[in-house]
Protein backbone atom coordinates (compact mmCIF):
# COMPACT_ATOMS: atom_id res chain seq x y z
CA UNK A 1 0.00 0.00 0.00
CA UNK A 2 1.27 3.57 -0.92
CA UNK A 3 2.32 5.46 2.19
CA UNK A 4 0.50 8.59 2.56
CA UNK A 5 2.35 12.27 2.16
CA UNK A 6 4.11 13.76 4.40
CA UNK A 7 3.05 17.25 6.07
CA UNK A 8 6.79 19.23 6.46
CA UNK A 9 6.94 22.81 8.45
CA UNK A 10 10.19 24.69 8.46
CA UNK A 11 11.02 28.64 9.30
CA UNK A 12 13.24 30.20 7.11
CA UNK A 13 12.44 33.52 9.21
CA UNK A 14 10.87 34.81 12.26
CA UNK A 15 11.41 32.41 14.47
CA UNK A 16 14.03 33.19 17.78
CA UNK A 17 12.91 36.71 16.41
CA UNK A 18 10.47 38.68 15.87
CA UNK A 19 10.29 40.27 12.69
CA UNK A 20 11.78 38.49 8.96
CA UNK A 21 8.62 36.25 8.65
CA UNK A 22 9.08 33.31 6.36
CA UNK A 23 7.53 30.01 6.57
CA UNK A 24 7.53 27.28 4.28
CA UNK A 25 4.87 24.20 4.21
CA UNK A 26 5.79 20.97 2.23
CA UNK A 27 3.95 17.85 1.19
CA UNK A 28 5.48 15.00 -0.42
CA UNK A 29 8.02 13.00 0.34
CA UNK A 30 11.83 13.22 0.79
CA UNK A 31 12.79 13.07 -2.99
CA UNK A 32 9.65 14.89 -4.57
CA UNK A 33 7.03 18.20 -2.27
CA UNK A 34 5.23 20.57 -3.70
CA UNK A 35 5.96 23.50 -1.23
CA UNK A 36 3.76 26.92 0.00
CA UNK A 37 5.33 30.04 1.44
CA UNK A 38 3.68 32.17 4.19
CA UNK A 39 5.08 35.20 4.59
CA UNK A 40 8.05 37.15 2.92
CA UNK A 41 8.91 40.31 5.67
CA UNK A 42 11.93 41.94 6.84
CA UNK A 43 13.55 42.60 9.74
CA UNK A 44 15.14 46.12 9.95
CA UNK A 45 19.17 47.38 10.05
CA UNK A 46 20.80 48.09 13.58
CA UNK A 47 23.50 51.17 13.09
CA UNK A 48 25.44 50.12 15.93
CA UNK A 49 25.85 46.27 14.44
CA UNK A 50 24.90 46.52 11.14
CA UNK A 51 26.29 50.25 9.75
CA UNK A 52 24.33 51.02 6.34
CA UNK A 53 22.29 48.32 6.29
CA UNK A 54 18.63 49.32 5.74
CA UNK A 55 16.34 46.08 5.97
CA UNK A 56 17.51 42.33 6.61
CA UNK A 57 15.19 39.85 4.53
CA UNK A 58 14.93 35.85 5.16
CA UNK A 59 17.95 33.86 2.94
CA UNK A 60 15.29 32.22 0.27
CA UNK A 61 18.16 30.17 -1.77
CA UNK A 62 16.47 26.81 -0.67
CA UNK A 63 13.17 27.86 -2.43
CA UNK A 64 15.28 29.15 -5.51
CA UNK A 65 16.07 25.22 -5.57
CA UNK A 66 12.91 24.31 -5.22
CA UNK A 67 11.41 26.98 -7.15
CA UNK A 68 9.31 24.53 -9.89
CA UNK A 69 8.00 23.24 -6.52
CA UNK A 70 7.00 26.01 -5.21
CA UNK A 71 3.23 26.34 -5.37
CA UNK A 72 2.62 30.57 -4.20
CA UNK A 73 3.13 32.45 -1.45
CA UNK A 74 0.36 33.58 0.57
CA UNK A 75 0.42 36.65 2.73
CA UNK A 76 -1.45 36.83 6.15
CA UNK A 77 -1.20 40.38 6.60
CA UNK A 78 0.29 43.62 5.07
CA UNK A 79 2.92 44.55 7.75
CA UNK A 80 6.12 45.08 6.33
CA UNK A 81 7.81 41.98 9.00
CA UNK A 82 5.55 40.06 6.98
CA UNK A 83 5.73 41.53 3.59
CA UNK A 84 8.24 43.94 3.21
CA UNK A 85 10.53 41.59 1.29
CA UNK A 86 8.72 40.53 -1.45
CA UNK A 87 9.88 43.52 -4.14
CA UNK A 88 13.14 42.77 -3.45
CA UNK A 89 12.91 38.70 -3.65
CA UNK A 90 10.19 37.78 -5.54
CA UNK A 91 12.23 37.94 -8.92
CA UNK A 92 14.26 34.89 -7.95
CA UNK A 93 10.96 32.98 -6.95
CA UNK A 94 8.13 34.11 -9.73
CA UNK A 95 5.26 32.30 -7.77
CA UNK A 96 2.20 33.10 -7.65
CA UNK A 97 1.15 35.92 -4.80
CA UNK A 98 -2.35 35.37 -2.91
CA UNK A 99 -3.44 37.92 -0.36
CA UNK A 100 -6.82 39.55 0.45
CA UNK A 101 -8.30 43.43 -1.05
CA UNK A 102 -6.33 45.38 1.59
CA UNK A 103 -2.90 43.83 1.70
CA UNK A 104 -2.70 43.90 -2.20
CA UNK A 105 -3.43 47.74 -2.66
CA UNK A 106 -1.34 48.56 0.25
CA UNK A 107 1.21 46.18 -2.04
CA UNK A 108 0.21 48.02 -5.30
CA UNK A 109 0.89 51.14 -3.09
CA UNK A 110 4.46 50.18 -2.44
CA UNK A 111 5.08 48.94 -6.00
CA UNK A 112 4.59 52.30 -7.12
CA UNK A 113 6.57 54.04 -4.61
CA UNK A 114 9.39 52.75 -5.92
CA UNK A 115 12.07 54.41 -8.72
CA UNK A 116 11.57 51.21 -11.01
CA UNK A 117 8.07 50.77 -10.24
CA UNK A 118 8.21 46.57 -10.52
CA UNK A 119 5.49 44.25 -11.94
CA UNK A 120 4.60 42.06 -9.50
CA UNK A 121 1.36 39.83 -10.14
CA UNK A 122 -0.87 39.74 -6.73
CA UNK A 123 -4.29 37.23 -6.81
CA UNK A 124 -7.03 38.54 -4.81
CA UNK A 125 -8.94 36.40 -2.01
CA UNK A 126 -11.89 37.32 -0.30
CA UNK A 127 -11.42 37.48 3.25
CA UNK A 128 -12.93 34.13 5.06
CA UNK A 129 -12.34 32.96 1.32
CA UNK A 130 -10.90 29.37 0.25
CA UNK A 131 -7.94 28.93 -2.79
CA UNK A 132 -6.55 25.78 -4.03
CA UNK A 133 -2.55 26.57 -4.23
CA UNK A 134 -0.96 23.06 -5.41
CA UNK A 135 -2.38 20.34 -3.03
CA UNK A 136 -3.10 22.39 -0.28
CA UNK A 137 -6.24 23.98 0.39
CA UNK A 138 -5.99 27.64 2.03
CA UNK A 139 -8.54 29.19 4.36
CA UNK A 140 -8.51 32.97 4.73
CA UNK A 141 -10.32 33.13 8.80
CA UNK A 142 -10.34 36.93 9.79
CA UNK A 143 -8.47 37.74 12.80
CA UNK A 144 -7.88 41.32 14.54
CA UNK A 145 -4.84 42.89 15.21
CA UNK A 146 -3.31 46.28 14.03
CA UNK A 147 -3.63 46.10 10.30
CA UNK A 148 -7.25 45.86 8.35
CA UNK A 149 -7.91 41.93 7.12
CA UNK A 150 -4.91 40.11 9.04
CA UNK A 151 -5.71 35.93 8.68
CA UNK A 152 -4.99 33.03 10.10
CA UNK A 153 -4.75 30.54 7.60
CA UNK A 154 -5.97 27.27 7.75
CA UNK A 155 -3.51 25.12 5.74
CA UNK A 156 -6.02 21.73 4.58
CA UNK A 157 -4.59 18.80 3.18
CA UNK A 158 -4.09 15.45 3.02
CA UNK A 159 -2.22 14.49 6.17
CA UNK A 160 -4.48 17.10 8.14
CA UNK A 161 -4.81 20.59 8.61
CA UNK A 162 -2.67 23.06 10.14
CA UNK A 163 -3.65 26.44 11.45
CA UNK A 164 -0.89 29.19 11.12
CA UNK A 165 -2.22 32.12 13.16
CA UNK A 166 -0.30 35.02 12.06
CA UNK A 167 -0.50 37.86 13.70
CA UNK A 168 -3.34 38.60 15.99
CA UNK A 169 -5.57 38.93 19.15
CA UNK A 170 -9.00 38.88 20.44
CA UNK A 171 -10.40 42.16 20.42
CA UNK A 172 -14.40 41.34 20.91
CA UNK A 173 -15.00 45.76 19.96
CA UNK A 174 -12.26 46.61 17.49
CA UNK A 175 -12.72 49.86 16.08
CA UNK A 176 -12.19 48.87 12.41
CA UNK A 177 -12.58 45.36 10.90
CA UNK A 178 -13.92 41.99 11.62
CA UNK A 179 -13.19 41.01 14.97
CA UNK A 180 -11.33 37.48 15.63
CA UNK A 181 -13.63 34.79 14.40
CA UNK A 182 -14.22 32.58 17.24
CA UNK A 183 -17.07 30.69 15.36
CA UNK A 184 -14.70 29.22 12.68
CA UNK A 185 -11.87 28.39 14.85
CA UNK A 186 -14.60 26.38 17.06
CA UNK A 187 -15.54 24.19 14.14
CA UNK A 188 -11.98 23.81 13.03
CA UNK A 189 -11.21 22.62 16.56
CA UNK A 190 -14.18 20.28 15.98
CA UNK A 191 -13.10 18.52 12.60
CA UNK A 192 -9.73 18.36 13.77
CA UNK A 193 -6.07 20.39 14.07
CA UNK A 194 -3.21 18.67 13.70
CA UNK A 195 -0.95 21.52 14.26
CA UNK A 196 -1.11 25.10 15.72
CA UNK A 197 2.14 27.43 14.26
CA UNK A 198 1.55 30.32 16.74
CA UNK A 199 1.98 34.22 17.67
CA UNK A 200 4.14 34.23 20.86
CA UNK A 201 5.14 37.68 20.80
CA UNK A 202 3.19 38.74 23.80
CA UNK A 203 3.31 35.24 25.78
CA UNK A 204 5.28 36.55 28.50
CA UNK A 205 2.78 38.82 29.43
CA UNK A 206 -0.54 38.25 31.82
CA UNK A 207 -4.29 39.14 31.02
CA UNK A 208 -5.46 40.17 27.47
CA UNK A 209 -4.57 43.05 25.44
CA UNK A 210 -6.90 45.71 25.94
CA UNK A 211 -9.50 46.68 22.87
CA UNK A 212 -8.80 49.34 20.53
CA UNK A 213 -12.04 50.98 21.44
CA UNK A 214 -10.25 51.52 24.60
CA UNK A 215 -7.49 53.37 22.89
CA UNK A 216 -10.53 55.15 20.87
CA UNK A 217 -11.96 56.83 23.91
CA UNK A 218 -8.51 57.75 25.89
CA UNK A 219 -7.34 59.81 22.95
CA UNK A 220 -10.72 61.66 22.27
CA UNK A 221 -10.61 62.86 25.81
CA UNK A 222 -6.81 63.87 25.46
CA UNK A 223 -6.77 65.77 22.43
CA UNK A 224 -10.29 67.72 23.79
CA UNK A 225 -8.45 68.73 27.09
CA UNK A 226 -5.09 70.24 24.62
CA UNK A 227 -4.46 73.80 24.30
CA UNK A 228 -2.02 73.71 21.58
CA UNK A 229 -1.32 71.77 18.71
CA UNK A 230 -1.48 69.01 19.20
CA UNK A 231 0.80 65.45 17.15
CA UNK A 232 0.03 62.26 17.20
CA UNK A 233 2.63 59.72 16.22
CA UNK A 234 1.37 55.99 15.52
CA UNK A 235 2.57 52.87 12.84
CA UNK A 236 1.38 53.88 9.68
CA UNK A 237 -0.26 50.59 8.97
CA UNK A 238 -2.65 51.04 12.14
CA UNK A 239 -5.45 52.29 10.55
CA UNK A 240 -7.96 51.00 12.98
CA UNK A 241 -5.78 54.25 14.90
CA UNK A 242 -5.73 56.96 12.10
CA UNK A 243 -9.56 56.41 12.47
CA UNK A 244 -9.21 57.37 16.57
CA UNK A 245 -7.55 60.04 15.35
CA UNK A 246 -9.65 61.09 13.17
CA UNK A 247 -12.78 61.00 15.47
CA UNK A 248 -10.59 62.97 18.44
CA UNK A 249 -10.08 65.79 15.53
CA UNK A 250 -13.40 65.80 14.66
CA UNK A 251 -14.67 65.64 18.67
CA UNK A 252 -12.33 68.81 19.48
CA UNK A 253 -12.99 70.94 16.30
CA UNK A 254 -9.49 70.25 14.94
CA UNK A 255 -8.44 69.75 11.11
CA UNK A 256 -5.90 66.39 10.61
CA UNK A 257 -2.82 66.74 8.75
CA UNK A 258 -1.42 63.71 7.28
CA UNK A 259 2.77 64.32 7.44
CA UNK A 260 4.91 62.09 5.78
CA UNK A 261 4.58 59.38 2.53
CA UNK A 262 4.20 56.44 4.74
CA UNK A 263 1.44 57.97 6.25
CA UNK A 264 -0.29 59.53 2.80
CA UNK A 265 0.00 55.77 1.17
CA UNK A 266 -1.82 53.77 3.91
CA UNK A 267 -4.64 56.65 4.27
CA UNK A 268 -5.09 56.87 0.32
CA UNK A 269 -5.15 53.03 0.11
CA UNK A 270 -7.70 52.66 3.09
CA UNK A 271 -10.03 55.36 1.28
CA UNK A 272 -9.47 53.37 -2.08
CA UNK A 273 -10.53 49.93 0.18
CA UNK A 274 -13.89 51.52 2.42
CA UNK A 275 -11.82 51.50 5.95
CA UNK A 276 -12.36 55.18 6.15
CA UNK A 277 -15.53 55.52 4.96
CA UNK A 278 -17.77 58.54 6.49
CA UNK A 279 -14.18 60.02 8.07
CA UNK A 280 -13.73 63.44 7.06
CA UNK A 281 -10.96 64.50 4.52
CA UNK A 282 -7.79 65.23 5.61
CA UNK A 283 -5.25 68.43 5.11
CA UNK A 284 -1.87 68.35 3.02
CA UNK A 285 1.42 69.57 5.35
CA UNK A 286 1.29 73.30 3.54
CA UNK A 287 -1.95 74.12 5.07
CA UNK A 288 -0.73 73.64 9.03
CA UNK A 289 1.26 76.64 9.38
CA UNK A 290 -2.02 78.63 8.13
CA UNK A 291 -4.82 77.05 10.41
CA UNK A 292 -5.27 78.46 14.62
CA UNK A 293 -3.28 76.85 17.11
CA UNK A 294 -5.82 75.09 18.40
CA UNK A 295 -8.44 73.72 15.83
CA UNK A 296 -4.92 71.32 14.39
CA UNK A 297 -3.86 68.01 14.91
CA UNK A 298 -0.79 66.62 12.81
CA UNK A 299 -0.75 62.60 12.11
CA UNK A 300 2.89 61.83 11.59
CA UNK A 301 5.18 59.20 10.69
CA UNK A 302 8.40 58.33 13.23
CA UNK A 303 7.26 56.35 16.33
CA UNK A 304 10.11 54.74 16.04
CA UNK A 305 12.62 57.00 16.25
CA UNK A 306 13.33 56.65 11.84
CA UNK A 307 15.45 59.97 11.14
CA UNK A 308 14.18 60.77 8.11
CA UNK A 309 10.72 60.57 9.16
CA UNK A 310 8.36 63.51 9.86
CA UNK A 311 8.15 63.32 13.80
CA UNK A 312 12.34 63.11 13.87
CA UNK A 313 12.47 66.42 11.62
CA UNK A 314 10.00 67.93 13.43
CA UNK A 315 11.94 67.29 17.03
CA UNK A 316 15.24 68.22 14.94
CA UNK A 317 13.58 71.98 13.81
CA UNK A 318 14.03 71.38 10.08
CA UNK A 319 10.45 70.28 8.95
CA UNK A 320 9.77 72.56 6.41
CA UNK A 321 6.15 73.04 7.02
CA UNK A 322 5.73 71.65 10.68
CA UNK A 323 6.98 73.19 13.64
CA UNK A 324 5.61 72.73 17.63
CA UNK A 325 6.20 74.74 20.48
CA UNK A 326 6.18 75.28 24.07
CA UNK A 327 2.58 73.96 25.09
CA UNK A 328 1.63 71.99 22.20
CA UNK A 329 1.50 68.05 22.59
CA UNK A 330 2.78 64.80 21.01
CA UNK A 331 1.22 61.98 21.46
CA UNK A 332 3.35 58.45 20.96
CA UNK A 333 0.57 56.12 20.02
CA UNK A 334 2.64 53.31 19.77
CA UNK A 335 5.09 51.05 21.29
CA UNK A 336 8.62 51.17 21.39
CA UNK A 337 10.11 48.72 19.79
CA UNK A 338 13.05 47.21 20.98
CA UNK A 339 16.54 48.12 19.79
CA UNK A 340 14.53 51.48 19.20
CA UNK A 341 14.48 52.87 22.26
CA UNK A 342 17.98 55.24 21.76
CA UNK A 343 16.24 57.06 18.38
CA UNK A 344 12.98 57.17 20.52
CA UNK A 345 14.32 58.85 23.33
CA UNK A 346 16.14 61.52 21.36
CA UNK A 347 13.32 62.39 19.39
CA UNK A 348 11.28 63.03 23.14
CA UNK A 349 14.35 64.79 24.51
CA UNK A 350 14.40 67.17 21.95
CA UNK A 351 10.50 68.24 21.76
CA UNK A 352 10.37 68.22 25.91
CA UNK A 353 13.68 70.86 25.60
CA UNK A 354 11.19 72.62 23.23
CA UNK A 355 8.75 72.85 25.79
CA UNK A 356 6.29 70.00 24.21
CA UNK A 357 4.34 67.94 26.54
CA UNK A 358 5.30 63.97 25.75
CA UNK A 359 2.18 61.71 26.12
CA UNK A 360 3.00 58.05 25.57
CA UNK A 361 1.78 54.25 26.87
CA UNK A 362 3.24 54.57 30.13
CA UNK A 363 0.79 57.56 31.31
CA UNK A 364 -1.82 57.10 29.13
CA UNK A 365 -3.64 53.85 27.43
CA UNK A 366 -2.92 55.60 24.02
CA UNK A 367 -1.50 52.29 22.92
CA UNK A 368 -2.64 48.51 22.61
CA UNK A 369 -0.37 45.71 21.19
CA UNK A 370 -1.98 43.49 18.27
CA UNK A 371 -0.81 40.44 19.55
CA UNK A 372 -2.22 37.92 22.26
CA UNK A 373 -1.68 37.59 25.99
CA UNK A 374 -1.73 34.64 27.63
CA UNK A 375 -5.62 34.19 28.65
CA UNK A 376 -5.69 34.96 24.73
CA UNK A 377 -2.84 32.02 23.98
CA UNK A 378 -5.32 29.82 26.14
CA UNK A 379 -8.59 30.65 24.80
CA UNK A 380 -7.02 29.62 20.74
CA UNK A 381 -5.83 26.59 22.13
CA UNK A 382 -9.00 25.46 23.87
CA UNK A 383 -11.18 26.79 20.49
CA UNK A 384 -9.01 24.62 18.08
CA UNK A 385 -7.34 21.64 20.46
CA UNK A 386 -4.35 21.03 18.66
CA UNK A 387 -2.60 17.73 18.38
CA UNK A 388 0.33 19.72 18.49
CA UNK A 389 1.82 23.24 19.36
CA UNK A 390 4.58 24.73 16.97
CA UNK A 391 5.43 28.21 19.18
CA UNK A 392 6.57 31.06 16.52
CA UNK A 393 7.14 34.72 16.04
CA UNK A 394 9.24 35.73 18.79
CA UNK A 395 12.66 35.44 20.75
CA UNK A 396 14.14 32.73 22.56
CA UNK A 397 11.88 33.72 25.75
CA UNK A 398 8.78 34.40 23.86
CA UNK A 399 8.83 30.75 22.06
CA UNK A 400 9.57 29.10 25.78
CA UNK A 401 7.06 30.86 27.52
CA UNK A 402 4.02 30.32 24.89
CA UNK A 403 5.77 26.09 24.64
CA UNK A 404 5.01 26.22 28.36
CA UNK A 405 1.85 27.62 28.47
CA UNK A 406 0.43 24.97 25.98
CA UNK A 407 1.64 21.78 28.05
CA UNK A 408 0.20 22.97 30.98
CA UNK A 409 -2.83 24.42 28.77
CA UNK A 410 -2.87 19.95 27.96
CA UNK A 411 -1.82 19.99 24.09
CA UNK A 412 -0.41 16.99 23.53
CA UNK A 413 3.03 17.51 21.99
CA UNK A 414 4.91 20.89 21.98
CA UNK A 415 7.65 21.06 19.57
CA UNK A 416 10.17 24.29 19.88
CA UNK A 417 12.07 24.50 16.87
CA UNK A 418 14.34 27.16 15.14
CA UNK A 419 14.84 28.98 11.63
CA UNK A 420 15.88 26.39 9.31
CA UNK A 421 14.50 23.01 11.23
CA UNK A 422 12.38 20.68 8.93
CA UNK A 423 9.48 19.85 10.85
CA UNK A 424 7.66 16.50 10.04
CA UNK A 425 3.67 17.47 11.46
CA UNK A 426 2.50 14.14 9.98
CA UNK A 427 1.23 11.74 9.79
CA UNK A 428 2.62 9.95 12.63
CA UNK A 429 4.73 11.23 15.38
CA UNK A 430 5.66 14.56 14.88
CA UNK A 431 9.52 15.73 15.01
CA UNK A 432 11.95 17.79 13.43
CA UNK A 433 13.45 15.39 10.96
CA UNK A 434 16.29 17.07 9.02
CA UNK A 435 17.42 20.86 8.15
CA UNK A 436 16.95 23.13 5.14
CA UNK A 437 19.60 26.37 4.18
CA UNK A 438 18.69 29.44 6.21
CA UNK A 439 20.14 32.37 7.23
CA UNK A 440 20.26 36.26 6.39
CA UNK A 441 20.16 38.66 3.43
CA UNK A 442 21.48 42.12 3.86
CA UNK A 443 19.94 45.21 1.83
CA UNK A 444 23.09 47.61 1.78
CA UNK A 445 21.53 50.35 -0.66
CA UNK A 446 20.41 48.71 -3.46
CA UNK A 447 22.46 45.91 -3.18
CA UNK A 448 21.49 43.06 -1.14
CA UNK A 449 24.37 41.26 0.43
CA UNK A 450 25.06 38.10 1.93
CA UNK A 451 25.35 38.25 5.72
CA UNK A 452 28.86 37.33 5.61
CA UNK A 453 29.31 39.79 2.96
CA UNK A 454 33.31 41.01 3.60
CA UNK A 455 31.56 44.98 2.74
CA UNK A 456 29.39 44.64 6.07
CA UNK A 457 32.54 43.02 8.37
CA UNK A 458 35.17 45.76 7.69
CA UNK A 459 32.43 48.29 7.96
CA UNK A 460 31.74 47.12 11.31
CA UNK A 461 35.45 46.47 12.11
CA UNK A 462 35.72 50.41 10.94
CA UNK A 463 32.94 51.53 12.85
CA UNK A 464 34.60 50.71 16.20
CA UNK A 465 37.86 51.54 14.96
CA UNK A 466 38.62 53.51 12.11
CA UNK A 467 40.83 52.41 9.01
CA UNK A 468 44.66 53.59 8.04
CA UNK A 469 45.53 53.49 4.50
CA UNK A 470 49.02 53.70 2.87
CA UNK A 471 50.07 54.17 -0.54
CA UNK A 472 54.02 53.18 -1.44
CA UNK A 473 55.62 53.89 -4.73
CA UNK A 474 58.69 51.39 -5.44
CA UNK A 475 61.14 51.00 -8.15
CA UNK A 476 61.53 48.03 -9.88
CA UNK A 477 65.08 47.40 -8.05
CA UNK A 478 63.14 47.16 -4.43
CA UNK A 479 64.05 50.81 -3.58
CA UNK A 480 61.46 53.20 -1.87
CA UNK A 481 60.83 56.03 -5.08
CA UNK A 482 58.69 58.67 -2.68
CA UNK A 483 58.07 58.84 0.76
CA UNK A 484 54.66 56.59 1.40
CA UNK A 485 51.79 58.28 1.85
CA UNK A 486 49.69 57.66 5.13
CA UNK A 487 45.86 58.99 6.00
CA UNK A 488 44.53 57.84 9.01
CA UNK A 489 40.54 57.77 9.76
CA UNK A 490 38.52 57.63 12.62
CA UNK A 491 41.75 57.14 14.45
CA UNK A 492 42.91 59.83 17.60
CA UNK A 493 45.54 62.34 16.16
CA UNK A 494 47.99 61.93 19.03
CA UNK A 495 48.58 58.50 21.36
CA UNK A 496 48.59 59.15 25.42
CA UNK A 497 52.30 60.76 25.15
CA UNK A 498 51.48 63.66 22.69
CA UNK A 499 52.81 61.86 19.60
CA UNK A 500 51.34 62.05 16.20
CA UNK A 501 49.97 59.14 15.18
CA UNK A 502 50.57 59.61 11.50
CA UNK A 503 53.83 59.90 12.41
CA UNK A 504 54.29 56.82 14.26
CA UNK A 505 52.63 54.32 11.34
CA UNK A 506 54.96 56.64 8.89
CA UNK A 507 57.92 55.55 10.89
CA UNK A 508 57.03 51.35 11.32
CA UNK A 509 56.22 51.99 7.37
CA UNK A 510 59.70 52.91 6.26
CA UNK A 511 61.66 50.68 8.74
CA UNK A 512 59.54 47.65 7.72
CA UNK A 513 60.54 48.31 4.14
CA UNK A 514 64.39 48.98 5.14
CA UNK A 515 64.25 45.71 7.31
CA UNK A 516 63.08 43.16 4.31
CA UNK A 517 65.34 41.43 2.15
CA UNK A 518 65.32 43.01 -1.60
CA UNK A 519 63.62 40.05 -3.18
CA UNK A 520 60.63 40.44 -0.63
CA UNK A 521 60.76 44.89 -1.17
CA UNK A 522 60.17 43.29 -4.97
CA UNK A 523 57.27 41.00 -4.23
CA UNK A 524 54.57 43.70 -3.89
CA UNK A 525 51.77 41.44 -2.20
CA UNK A 526 54.51 40.19 0.60
CA UNK A 527 55.46 44.45 1.38
CA UNK A 528 52.23 44.93 1.37
CA UNK A 529 51.40 42.29 3.93
CA UNK A 530 54.35 43.15 6.02
CA UNK A 531 53.48 46.67 5.92
CA UNK A 532 49.71 46.12 6.75
CA UNK A 533 50.98 43.72 10.50
CA UNK A 534 53.39 46.49 11.02
CA UNK A 535 50.96 49.07 10.77
CA UNK A 536 48.13 47.65 12.94
CA UNK A 537 50.96 46.65 15.19
CA UNK A 538 52.39 49.95 15.92
CA UNK A 539 48.47 51.18 16.10
CA UNK A 540 47.53 48.31 18.59
CA UNK A 541 50.88 49.41 20.70
CA UNK A 542 49.59 53.13 21.24
CA UNK A 543 45.79 52.82 21.20
CA UNK A 544 44.38 49.04 22.05
CA UNK A 545 43.10 48.85 18.68
CA UNK A 546 43.51 47.17 15.01
CA UNK A 547 42.14 49.01 12.83
CA UNK A 548 41.60 47.62 9.29
CA UNK A 549 44.88 49.06 7.24
CA UNK A 550 44.96 49.31 3.00
CA UNK A 551 48.33 49.11 1.62
CA UNK A 552 48.29 50.02 -2.01
CA UNK A 553 52.17 49.74 -3.38
CA UNK A 554 52.49 50.69 -7.23
CA UNK A 555 56.04 50.03 -8.66
CA UNK A 556 57.37 52.70 -10.69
Amino acid sequence: MARPDELVFAPLGGVGEIGMNLSIYGLGNRHQRAWLAVDLGVSFGDEEHLPGIDLIMPDISFLEKERKNLMGLVLTHAHEDHFGAIIDLWPKLQCPIYATQFSAALFEAKCAAERNQPKIPVTVVPSGGRIDVGPFNVEFIPVAHSIPEAHALAIHTEAGTVLHTGDWKIDPTPTLGSPTDEKRLRELGEEGVLALIGDSTNAVRDGRSPSEAEVAKTIIELVKAAKGRVAVTTFASNVARIKAVADAAKAADREVVVVGRAMERVVQVARETGYLDGVQNFRSPEVYGHLPQDKVLALCTGSQGEPRAALARIANDDHPEITLNRGDSVIFSSRTIPGNEKAVGSIINNLVLQGVEIITDRDHLVHVSGHPRRDELRDMIAWTKPQLLIPVHGEALHLHEHAKLARAAGVPRVLVCRNGDLVKLGPGDPGIVGEVPSGRLYKDGTILEDSKSRAVVERRRMAFSGCAFVAIAMTEQGELADDPEVDLVGIPEKNKAGEAFDELVFDAVVSTIEGLPKPRRRDPDALGESVRRAVRAVINEHWGKKPPCLVHVLTV
